[in-house]
């Protein structure tokens, strides 16, 4: 591929081409589209600010389209590939490209990975195109035991994108923008057609900007937090002082300068937060 090797970027027609090549059949139910479109891998690197010296996480390099923006910056990359049947092409396109000295390559499942040792206690970012099917439940995992993880611009399914960084009053405000807020602020900064991946999904994609907190902004134990989360959302039609009956009284619920009548899309992170100090 000599015009990878020039231009350092991935086209629709070279990504087929490396399918064909290594003879792979990407898998819906592994989330595998292949972003193929340069201008939109540049766009996410700009996004995320990534400067050169940075250390940088990619969950999910596929056949390294982002891989090589994210190296191309002068960053230092961990790509995290699950799938061992797609590292033969990523290293090719990283060496074709003269940036393999720029990324490690890991072959490891990023849900079961040991990451303390991985990271080293450095700061890092994270900047992946995530599966779809795991993407939700990676971000709460890294946030709430990742502490080095500090930067995120991850893309996501745009309905998962929305949920995560929604605030309180919305149609879309639920469990999982109320745990993220324990860790960090979240919004969507750009949509993704399906159209710029090989192969398309269904759907379009969200790029979702979450920056840590230094320190949590609610004064409670993340644990004793989120079971209330989970009671009150749980049963969301309810009034809190039915959907969270047996783990607070309604006396509490006042004491907590909340009223036992709302419900639980009602209420935001520093409610919450001051139900679980009681």
């Amino acid at each position: 591929m000599p015009e990878l090797a020039q231009t350092r970027r991935l086209t629709r027609p070279m990504v087929g081409e490396l399918i064909e090549r290594h003879g792979l059949q990407p898998s819906r139910a592994l989330g595998q589209n292949f972003l193929c479109e340069p201008g939109v891998v540049d766009k996410i690197v700009r996004l995320s600010g990534v400067q050169a010296g940075d250390d940088v996480i990619e969950i999910g390099p596929g056949l390294g389209s982002l891989t090589l923006g994210l190296a191309d910056t002068g960053a230092r990359v961990t790509a995290i590939e699950a799938d061992r049947y797609l590292i033969p092409g990523l290293t090719e396109v990283l060496e074709t490209a003269g940036l393999a000295d720029r990324v490690t390559v890991v072959h490891a499942d990023a849900m079961h990975l040991d990451w303390g040792e991985l990271l080293g206690g450095r700061s890092w970012n994270v900047v992946a195109n995530l599966p779809y099917n795991v993407s939700t439940p990676l971000v709460l995992d890294l946030l709430r035991d990742q502490p080095a993880l500090t930067q995120f611009l991850v893309m996501v399914q745009h309905e998962a994108g929305a949920r995560l960084a929604a605030g309180s009053g919305s149609r879309t405000y639920g469990i999982p923008s109320v745990l993220l807020s324990y860790w960090a602020t979240a919004r969507v900064v750009d949509t993704v057609p399906n159209s710029v991946f090989l192969p398309r999904p269904r759907v379009a994609s969200a790029l979702l900007k979450i920056e840590r907190h230094e320190r949590p902004l609610i004064d409670a134990p993340f644990d004793r937090y989120a079971t209330l989360v989970r009671a009150g959302f749980g049963q969301r039609r309810k009034m809190l002082r039915r959907s969270l009956a047996g783990l607070l009284s309604v006396e509490q619920i006042e004491q907590a300068g909340v009223a036992p009548t709302d419900r639980a899309e009602d209420l935001a992170p520093e409610q919450w937060g001051a139900l679980a100090q009681l």
